[in-house]
Parts: C-alpha cells; sequence; structure tokens
C-alpha cells in the first residue's frame, strides 16, 4: 500500500488508498482538488500511471478519458450551480506542464470572483491561493464532495462505482 498518496496520487487510487477520490470512472478517477479556493475544483486521473499525456493512450482510452471529463465536467457543473447561485460556468483543461501524469482540471468558476480575475485563467490567481491552508480541502467542503458524487451517479448510473 501507498504511504503517501499525494506522491503517488494514481497508484493509490488505484490501491483504494487516496481520499480525494470521489467515483471510479472509465478511463479514470474522478477527485475533488487539494484547493477549494473555487469550491468544487475536482481533478479527472487517468488510470494509466505511466500516461503522461494523452496521446499515450490508445484511441479508444484517449475517447473513453475525454468522455469522462465530459461527465466530471457536468457533475460539477450541477453540483456547484445548485450550491451556489453566483456559479457561471466550469472550464475544463488538460496540461501537464507540473504533474508528468495525464490529468484533466475542471475549474468551477463564479460571479464572486475578483473583477481583474473572473474572465482569465485560474493559473493567475495569487501563489497563496494555491498555498493557504484557509483554501486546503477540508471536512467544510464534505457538502460539495457529496454533491459531486451524487451527480456523478445519476450522470454515470449504476456503473463503475
Amino acid at each position: 500500500m501507498i504511504n503517501n498518496w499525494r506522491a503517488d496520487r494514481i497508484g493509490s487510487a488505484l490501491e483504494g488508498g487516496n481520499p480525494t477520490v470521489l467515483r471510479r470512472l472509465e478511463a479514470g478517477f474522478a477527485v475533488i482538488g487539494d484547493t477549494q479556493f473555487l469550491p468544487g475544483y475536482s481533478v479527472l486521473l487517468a488510470d494509466e500511471p505511466d500516461a503522461q499525456r494523452l496521446s499515450d493512450l490508445p484511441r479508444a482510452k484517449r475517447l473513453a478519458f475525454l468522455s469522462d471529463m465530459d461527465r466530471l465536467g457536468e457533475a460539477v457543473e450541477r453540483a456547484c450551480r445548485d450550491l451556489d447561485p453566483a456559479f457561471r460556468r466550469v472550464n475544463l483543461e488538460i496540461l501537464g506542464n507540473t504533474d508528468a501524469f495525464l490529468h484533466a482540471h475542471v475549474w468551477p468558476r463564479y460571479e464572486w470572483e475578483p473583477a481583474h480575475l473572473v474572465g482569465r485563467p485560474v493559473w493567475l490567481y495569487p501563489h497563496e491561493h494555491w498555498s493557504d491552508q484557509q483554501f486546503a480541502l477540508g471536512p467544510q467542503h464534505n457538502a460539495m464532495r457529496e454533491a459531486i458524487k451524487r451527480e456523478l451517479h445519476l450522470l454515470s448510473g449504476n456503473d463503475h462505482s
């Protein structure tokens, strides 16, 4: 069993030891983000630990990963819309510039965001937002976590539970 799930997010998810996992999907794991300065931030982790980019997967698995990304994006959208009337949209991104494993970011965006950031990429938020403990995932995010899980269940049917 992997002791430090942050050091191997995919391996720990495969072993059932990643506490951020919301649901197993067809080509990966839907997880809630470590930081929640934009409540509902989630990530899709590919279930292939050696895949660094989308093109590392066979075509069928690529399409499954993109379908999972769409499903997670819609689940986050539904959950955030229900929990915060200021919800605007979700942004979906596959980057991989920092973490060399295939993953997709699902960023909810809100009307209450600062005017100079609301229409800009989330990566322009100040560094403190990424590391400040006030935004760290914790019990205060349980309602959001459960709402996303519920929406994933509705969108996925009873598969991969």
